[in-house]
Parts: C-alpha cells; sequence; structure tokens
C-alpha cells in the first residue's frame, strides 16, 4: 500500500460538532431551488459562476480519507508531507497498517474539485450542511491561495455567507433561519478553540523536540489537550490525535487574521470577496517566491509554512492600507 498526496476533500475535517444538537432540517426534496437561490445570492456577493455542484450524479458516493502520522511529530496542516494519505476504502484497512502510528479515517460528501457533482450523499445531509458545502466550494473557485489560507477563508465566506443568506431566505422567525444561524455562529467559535489547542500541543511538541519532556512524558501530557479538543469539536472520545489536529488547522490558523478583515471591511461580504481578489492579483506567485527564498520543492514543509507567511504579510499590507483611507 502506498501512501498518495492528499486530494483536497470537501469539508476534510469531519465537521462532526456542526451535527450536534441540531434540529433535523433537512435539504428540501426539490434541491435545485434552493441551489439556484444560493447561486444568486452568490453573484449578488461578488463571486463568478463555478462548474462545481451542476450536475446530479448516483455513483460519486462519500469519500474516505486515510492519513497516518507519528505520534511524536505534530504537523503543521494537512499538506504535511509527514502525514501519509493512503487510498484504501475502509477503517479497517486503515488501521492495518498504522504500526503504532496516530490514524484519522473518516468519510466525506464530495471531492473538493472543479466539477464535482451533486450526489445522494450530499443532499441525505442537513440544510446548513448543505448550505456549507456549497458556500465554500464556490468560493474555492474564486481564489488562487495556498489551501492554509483558502481554506479559512472559505469557512469564512460560508459561515457568514448562510447567516445572510438565511436572513433573506427564510428570515428570524422560521426554523431554517435558527438552525444555519446556529451553526454559523458556532462553527467560529470551535474554529478559534482549535487553534488555542493546537497552540498547546505546539509547546508540547516543542519542549519534547528540547529534550525537556521525554517521549513518554509528551505522551501523556498530550492526552488532556485531545480530550479537550474532543468536547470542543463534539468529536467521539479517542478520535482526535495529530493528524485530526493537523487537518483541523488547516481551516482555523489563520481563521482569526480573515475574520479581522472582515470586519475591517464593516463586515460587508462583497467588499471581502473585492479585497481577496486584490491580494489574489498582488501576492507572489510561488515560483517566485521558490527562486526568492532558494525553495525546491512545493511539497516541502519550507514551501507550504513560508508561502502561507508571504500571502499573509500581503494581506496585512493591503488592510493596513484600506483601512488608512
Amino acid at each position: 500500500m502506498t501512501h498518495r498526496p492528499i486530494l483536497r476533500i470537501a469539508g476534510l475535517v469531519l465537521l462532526a460538532a456542526a451535527m450536534s444538537g441540531c434540529t433535523g432540517v433537512r435539504v428540501p426534496e426539490e434541491w435545485q431551488p434552493l441551489l439556484a437561490e444560493v447561486r444568486a445570492y452568490e453573484q449578488r456577493i461578488g463571486f463568478t459562476k463555478t462548474t462545481t455542484f451542476v450536475e446530479f450524479s448516483e455513483e460519486q458516493g462519500r469519500v474516505p480519507f486515510c492519513g497516518h502520522v507519528s505520534p511524536l511529530y505534530l504537523p503543521y496542516s494537512y499538506e504535511d508531507p509527514a502525514i501519509l494519505w493512503y487510498n484504501v476504502q475502509t477503517e479497517r484497512e486503515c488501521r492495518a497498517h498504522a504500526d503504532g502510528a496516530d490514524v484519522y479515517f473518516g468519510t466525506v460528501e464530495a471531492l473538493g474539485e472543479v466539477g464535482a457533482a451533486v450526489s445522494p450523499e450530499v443532499l441525505d445531509v442537513q440544510l446548513q450542511r448543505f448550505l456549507y458545502l456549497v458556500l465554500h466550494e464556490d468560493c474555492h473557485e474564486q481564489f488562487n491561495f495556498p489551501y492554509g489560507i483558502e481554506e479559512a477563508l472559505c469557512n469564512l465566506m460560508a459561515y457568514e455567507g448562510m447567516a445572510r443568506f438565511s436572513e433573506e431566505k427564510y428570515g428570524p422567525k422560521a426554523r431554517e433561519y435558527k438552525v444555519i444561524q446556529r451553526y454559523a455562529k458556532v462553527e467560529p467559535e470551535r474554529t478559534h478553540a482549535v487553534k488555542a489547542l493546537y497552540e498547546q500541543l505546539a509547546g508540547l511538541y516543542g519542549r519534547y523536540q528540547r529534550k525537556e519532556l521525554s517521549e513518554q512524558a509528551l505522551l501523556s501530557e498530550r492526552t488532556p489537550v485531545f480530550r479537550k479538543a474532543e468536547r470542543a469539536l463534539a468529536w467521539r472520545r479517542g478520535t482526535v490525535n495529530n493528524v485530526g489536529m493537523a487537518s483541523e488547522m488547516t481551516y482555523s490558523r489563520h481563521y482569526p487574521l480573515l475574520e479581522t478583515v472582515y470586519v475591517a471591511l464593516g463586515r460587508d461580504l462583497r467588499r471581502t470577496v473585492d479585497f481577496f481578489r486584490r491580494v489574489d492579483k498582488i501576492k507572489p506567485s510561488p515560483d517566485q517566491f521558490m527562486k526568492k527564498h532558494r525553495i525546491a520543492s512545493k511539497d516541502s514543509l519550507d514551501f507550504i509554512r513560508g508561502y502561507e507567511a508571504a500571502v499573509v504579510g500581503t494581506i496585512e499590507a493591503v488592510l493596513a492600507k484600506a483601512t488608512r483611507r
């Protein structure tokens, strides 16, 4: 069994927490009108048309993912080359060759790629998850940022977009409105919690690398952090580990910065889309960054971390200029 490069999966983070405590509002049987309304809303906030979820497919099915990493290493994100992503279909297969590694297995409704179809699995979700999937995936087709920026940005656009859409479509007295608003409020709170807990773990792993903690002490001290993460995310006990935390952190690391931009722009989604289009145009290209810093591979951790930092610098510079006006 060989490991494969990670495919970006729609909602790779399981978002199990989003499903807890919900009131069971489902995607309507006639989902096409709802999708058309969401797409019309997207155009009003500045999105261009996309080819995602345009067609229906009975064949797509749920998409499994399986990641392994050493328990002695905390990955930077789901792109970290230390994570081995395996092409297997079941959790049993995923765990069969773990050999002591932290294992992260799950399934999601769709591949995050251009042209992904609406499948029975996409329709067999609660309404808020459907809106999240459409807005998040359509957002990815608007920009060309590194995943560590774009995942967080598209979560921000999805949460804020679905909240505004629910105001327009359902109104404050509707059950659908209340469920969607709750989702859009709770998920950013969980994002901030994940970031804080990941940073606690990073502190432990830093101490281990400096030989201030033994291997046994590291594994012991990380356990209560995982338990806190499970409560924050409403995941089953024993399911959070280093791969899961790194995957969650891909969506969380830069979320507070992007949220700051949104607030500085008056919580205006159209202005926010325009802002990030401007950043997208002027950011350094990957090739420029690699040449400047003498980095040989886009798959290296030096590139992944460094290029994200370079784009963050561009965002901060554009924001500073915008707020001086």
